[in-house]
């Protein structure tokens, strides 16, 4: 089939077209990807990504072939470097094992309406609480930093740390009680 038909075929998705380019082109990309460390799977994924690519360049006129193996070239150099890119960014890369047994089956909390009413005062409240207050209390609580990291943080002594968060929380309960009365 020649170039011109092929790019109209591709411009009109014309499944005939499609066909031919996608099974006249697959054996060298595979041959390909397996002879450089690939399996027939990682053959069929790259050939795959590169053969849209193609479509979608002949199909917004960002590729017009110059001559009759242009076509077949540009989806070979496109899958080339799909592969290559691939190999490089696995060759860092270790992967580890992880078995299902090491991740804990933690329960998952439910609340009643009224805590569930009462959380979402308190989220509220907090988020209108002063940046320091925040801060502070996210990281105690929400972080579990002690004392010492949080009075190294702001520049405090343990004590002053600990009249702040003392002040911020009892500023976080005020809101919320006026809030339920």
């Amino acid at each position: 089939m020649d170039v011109t038909k092929q790019i109209t075929g591709i411009k009109a998705n014309d499944e005939r077209v499609l066909q031919y380019i996608y099974t006249s082109n697959y054996s060298r990309i595979e041959y390909f990807v397996t002879t450089n460390n690939g399996s027939e799977d990682d053959a069929k994924d790259i050939y795959q990504e590169a053969f849209l690519a193609v479509w979608r360049n002949v199909q917004m006129d960002k590729f017009t072939p110059t001559n009759e193996t242009a076509l077949s070239g540009y989806i070979y150099q496109i899958a080339r470097n799909k592969w290559i890119d691939q190999l490089r960014a696995a060759k860092g890369k270790k992967l580890v094992a992880v078995p299902d047994t090491d991740i804990p089956d933690e329960p998952v909390q439910t609340y009643s309406e009224e805590e569930e009413t009462y959380l979402a005062t308190v989220k509220k409240h907090f988020n209108s609480l002063g940046e320091q207050c925040r801060d502070l209390l996210g990281m105690f609580y929400f972080k579990k930093q002690s004392m010492r990291e949080i009075a190294d943080f702001f520049s405090w002594t343990e004590a002053s740390a600990k009249n702040n968060k003392y002040r911020c929380l009892q500023k976080l309960r005020n809101m919320v009680t006026q809030n339920n009365k």
